[in-house]
């Protein structure tokens, strides 16, 4: 852990977080630091994953939620709650019964910077982020940010995070002892194993055969990229106005047919931790076939590294995709269709879909590189959830954010 000075006393309660130990680890050190904290399980993955310090099991009806939880932050006389994603329903009433009563509501996830970020952000992230969306108040607060090194330092541990997930999930299938938990998955977590396991075993193969598909098609006229997302992830759901990828995909096909130069190709690129619960390759053969752009769009499975799909690339499109941030990293032009934190002028393109194709310049590049520095420094912590020493890493980066109340401010990484 690292030194750090003394700091008035508040009260965590921490809710649903990532499966691993980095809630537990994060409480321990503010117990430490001379903090107090509370944590509610609603279901038996989390009493998993939480170890030492005061719990409750929130045994109770979706329904009667909001009332429990208003209740307990004022019993407990909560200052701060720390949960993972601000738009699955337990925690949208629990943000809600918090921010009526003046309760701090931190939350974290994977990083918009990857690999090894993770976000701690003040009342929400993407479409709710409070980071500015004005380019001239970015550029003003990137005077006031360090640049970020962000040569990767961790790598999680696959096996470890496989076994931590499945562990949990499959534990909160169980009736007992929280009989009334409604899970926020779209799929039931034994298909969803099911169809990585089988993705996992082609993997190999589809990388290599993504490879070569980006090598033969580079000479043969402009590419674009579309980046799917995983569809349980609620940046589609909450922060757009598709349902799934399906919808977004019918959208950019429409539109690359009216769009596009004639030579152009349109990459697909398959999210790595796709489920493969859905035949993407036949699905993506009949609406191209439907938009007339088949022999146009090409799908790219397997694990091929986004930096050189998307460097090969005259431009993106996502519904929200933290890739974009990567592209306007790297300089290409970006087109989000849904909500993003990185939907700003100058950044990504704000025109029409069908003008994208051939009208979208590059990102600013002193706008991109200040957007860099403020969310490197405001919002993000260096480490991984799923595997040491990241995982220490990550922890000592939001101890010393949540301990000193400096959550959205401009700090320099830590070492190690």
């Amino acid at each position: 852990m690292p030194f750090l000075p003394p700091a008035p006393p508040r009260r965590f309660l921490f809710l649903q977080g990532p499966i691993s130990p980095f809630f537990a680890e994060l409480a321990a050190g503010l117990r430490a630091h001379g903090h107090a904290t509370r944590r509610i399980n609603l279901c038996l993955g989390d009493r998993l994953f939480w170890q030492g310090g005061e719990a409750t099991d929130y045994r109770g009806r979706a329904e009667d939620w909001p009332d429990f939880v208003a209740g307990f932050l004022e019993r407990e006389r909560i200052t701060d709650l720390v949960l993972l994603g601000e738009q699955r329903p337990y925690h949208k009433a629990a943000i809600a019964a918090a921010r009526a009563r003046g309760v701090a509501v931190t939350v974290t996830d994977y990083g918009y910077l990857r690999p090894d970020w993770i976000v701690l952000e003040r009342d929400g992230m993407g479409a709710e982020s409070r980071f500015p969306r004005d380019p001239a108040a970015i550029l003003a607060l990137a005077e006031v940010c360090p640049e970020p090194d962000l040569t990767q330092r961790h790598a999680d541990d696959f096996a470890l995070q496989a076994r931590w997930d499945v562990t949990h999930h499959l534990a909160s299938l169980l009736p007992w002892p929280f009989p009334h938990y409604r899970s926020y998955l779209l799929h039931h977590p034994i298909a969803a194993y099911l169809g990585t396991g089988l993705r996992l075993l082609r993997r190999r193969a589809e990388t290599a055969r993504a490879a070569a598909a980006l090598a033969a098609l580079a000479p043969r006229g402009p590419l674009w990229l579309f980046a799917m997302q995983m569809e349980n992830d609620y940046s589609i759901r909450a922060y757009s106005d598709f349902p799934d990828n399906d919808a977004a995909l019918r959208l950019v096909l429409a539109s690359f047919a009216r769009g596009a130069p004639a030579d152009a190709r349109l990459l697909v690129k398959v999210h790595p931790l796709d489920p493969g619960l859905k035949r993407w390759g036949a699905r993506l053969a009949r609406l191209a076939a439907e938009a007339g752009v088949a022999g146009r769009v090409h799908l790219l499975d397997g694990a091929l590294p986004a930096d050189p799909v998307i460097l090969g690339c005259r431009g993106v499109v996502t519904i929200n995709s933290t890739l974009a941030v990567q592209a306007i990293v790297l300089g290409r032009p970006v087109l989000a269709l849904g909500r993003a934190i990185y939907q700003v002028p100058g950044l990504a393109w704000q025109g029409t879909v069908d003008a994208f194709w051939q009208q979208a310049p590059p990102p600013d590049p002193l706008l991109a590189a200040a957007f860099l520095r403020g969310i490197a420094a405001c919002l993000h912590v260096r480490g991984r959830f799923y595997g040491r020493p990241g995982l220490d890493v990550a922890v000592a980066g939001a101890l010393r954010r949540l301990h000193l109340n400096l959550v959205n401010q401009p700090l320099p990484d830590l070492p190690g």
